[in-house]
């Protein structure tokens, strides 16, 4: 499973480099605040959700802590998705929030 540190990823967004960030955060949890730009999908509606996203597209995925996005990565790779696990997620993210 690929993945990229919170670091890396503030780097590509302070760039202006195009992510797609999807955070797989209860919506509770996503109302403290959230990588700008993320789009919530709880992990428990990943499985419903998931013909919304292209699987042309690159996605960076996110939770709290990095365990519910990595099984996330895993169920969506088997998918066929080109998926990226933000290590640390929220606990080790320094970047702005919205």
């Amino acid at each position: 499973m690929k993945s990229i540190s919170t670091q890396e990823l503030q780097t590509l967004l302070a760039e202006g480099k195009q992510v797609n960030v999807i955070d797989v955060r209860e919506a509770s949890e996503v109302a403290t605040g959230k990588i700008p730009g993320a789009v919530n999908v709880p992990l428990s509606l990943l499985e419903f959700k998931m013909n919304e996203l292209d699987k042309k597209e690159e996605y960076y995925v996110n939770c709290q802590a990095g365990g519910r996005s990595s099984s996330a990565c895993k169920f969506l790779d088997n998918q066929g998705y080109n998926v990226t696990n933000v290590e640390g997620g929220m606990n080790a993210w320094e970047g702005d929030v919205e």
